[in-house]
């Protein structure tokens, strides 16, 4: 099958979607300004060849998709204008307009186009100082340093006898060589998460500071933005190239299980080490921003504008740790390990306690709590997935202990954004047409409204259409 770029795979139609398009609109903004160079944190120094290595048109530098083993066009589709899709190549440009240099105004740094702490995230140049900086993030922030694997990997296929067998052992030879494996979900989301989570690397962490001065909040689903970043087609040569078998693809399911547990693994790793204080005061990059956020007024009967969750064992006023994450992840947790779905629960409630004590029974709350996420995420990445299975998860996310926890605009977000995912999975792999997934598509549209504002939040409105969405995916097993 193949899976058009421009709509990420296919099936769903981007265009035609209006409060989901104004969502993603809003996300790939925040992707553009919050992005740090796509780099994993264990890389070796490998030499960097710049975006114009990958240009030519008898490589990536085609004004028509129409090569016969990938697209060719992909460096067109990188850089197209006003779309998620060419969020990066625009990324270090944004860097001198108006809002970026009133942020780099609040923070005291001068140029931001030429400030660690915005090139670190806005550039390849930020890690690879010889690339140009004007490039923004390039194709080497994903696919890794090319000065090793380059040349072997325009070299072409010869004239082996059997073809798709060389395309497999060529591309294995150019993974030793430094070729970034972005089909495994492991390696793309360690990939990913470097970007929109953040590292331990100097430049490559939105601060509270940071976010106060004017950045965005960050916000990552590890599957759907990998659609919105899709410039490739999984056909029978992907297939063999990436997985060994023509009928080879992406695990949507998978992608997005094992993006839940990758993305809070590195919250916890980052809470855990320097970056979990800031001065007196902890970093509130890890807190739920709602939970502080709200209008002030001195009245005589104050209105309470939280909702209880049963998931935040804290006392009334105190700030939670922002748990987007872990509610789907505990959602997955369920349908794919319950064994390792009970010791996520109880360290989970562990840790949120933990946060109404001191820092250090914090952090070593959130050491223990990390163990069980990265057991879940090897558990999600050493199986596949089902549409059948993509039915049962959404089911984890709707059920009580997991739609009680959904008080607040980040978790919601990422609960639509997940079955949103998963039911593009369904479809794809065939379990329901393209038609029963579009008259389900107006309460989804309705729930990304919900969430469309942080400061217009409406729980009441987003659980209902949530719910309703929910509904009509049942029916349809």
């Amino acid at each position: 099958m193949t899976t058009d770029a421009r709509t990420g795979r296919g099936e769903r139609p981007w265009a035609a979607i209006g409060a989901f398009a104004a969502l993603l609109l809003a996300l790939a903004i925040a992707a553009t300004l919050a992005a740090p160079p796509a780099r994993s944190q264990s890389e070796g120094g490998g030499r960097y060849t710049g975006v114009a290595s990958c240009a030519g048109s008898t490589c990536h530098g085609r004004m028509e998709g129409d090569g016969t083993v990938v697209r060719q066009d992909e460096l067109m589709r990188w850089q197209e204008p006003s779309t998620p899709g060419g969020a990066h190549s625009r990324a270090w440009a944004v860097l001198s307009n108006s809002r970026s240099q009133f942020i780099a105004r609040n923070l005291g740094i001068g140029d931001p186009a030429k400030a660690q702490m915005c090139l670190g995230c806005h550039s390849t140049a930020g890690t690879a100082p010889a690339v140009p900086a004007e490039d923004g993030v390039g194709c080497e922030s994903c696919h890794g340093p090319a000065g090793g694997w380059l040349a072997s990997h325009y070299a072409g296929v010869g004239t082996n006898a059997d073809p798709d067998r060389e395309m497999r052992d060529k591309h294995l030879a150019n993974l030793s060589a430094g070729l970034k494996k972005l089909e495994d979900p492991v390696v793309r989301a360690g990939v990913c998460v470097d970007c929109h989570f953040g590292s331990a690397v100097d430049g490559q962490f939105v601060t509270h500071r940071i976010m106060a001065a004017g950045h965005p909040r960050i916000a990552f689903e590890l599957d759907l933005f990998s659609s919105l970043q899709a410039h490739h087609q999984e056909d029978a040569d992907y297939g063999w190239r990436k997985f060994g078998a023509a009928n080879g693809r992406t695990d949507h399911v998978q992608m997005w299980a094992v993006g839940q547990a990758s993305a809070i693994e590195r919250s916890l790793a980052l809470f855990q080490s320097r970056r979990g204080t800031e001065g007196i005061f902890p970093e509130f990059y890890f807190l739920d921003c709602h939970s502080c956020h709200r209008r002030i007024f001195d009245q005589a009967k104050p209105v309470r504008t939280g909702i209880d969750n049963p998931g935040r064992n804290l006392p009334e006023g105190m700030p939670p740790y922002n748990d987007e994450n872990l509610i789907m992840l505990a959602a997955a947790a369920r349908m794919a390990s319950p064994a390792l779905a009970d010791q996520l629960a109880a360290r989970t409630a562990a840790f949120h306690k933990a946060m109404a004590g001191d820092r250090p029974g914090a952090v070593a709350a959130a050491a223990q709590l990390s163990q069980t996420v990265a057991a879940l995420k090897n558990a999600f990445a050493s199986r596949r997935f089902s549409g059948a299975d993509a039915f049962a998860m959404i089911d984890a996310i709707a059920a009580k202990p997991t739609g009680d926890r959904l008080t607040d605009y980040s978790g919601s977000q990422q609960a639509v954004m997940g079955v949103d995912t998963l039911l593009n999975a369904m479809v794809s792999s065939g379990r329901i047409t393209v038609g029963a997934a579009a008259g389900i598509r107006g309460d989804i549209d309705r729930a990304y409204a919900a969430v469309k504002d942080p400061n217009a939040y409406r729980p009441t409105e987003f659980q209902a259409s949530f719910g309703s969405a929910v509904s009509a995916i049942r029916a349809l097993r």
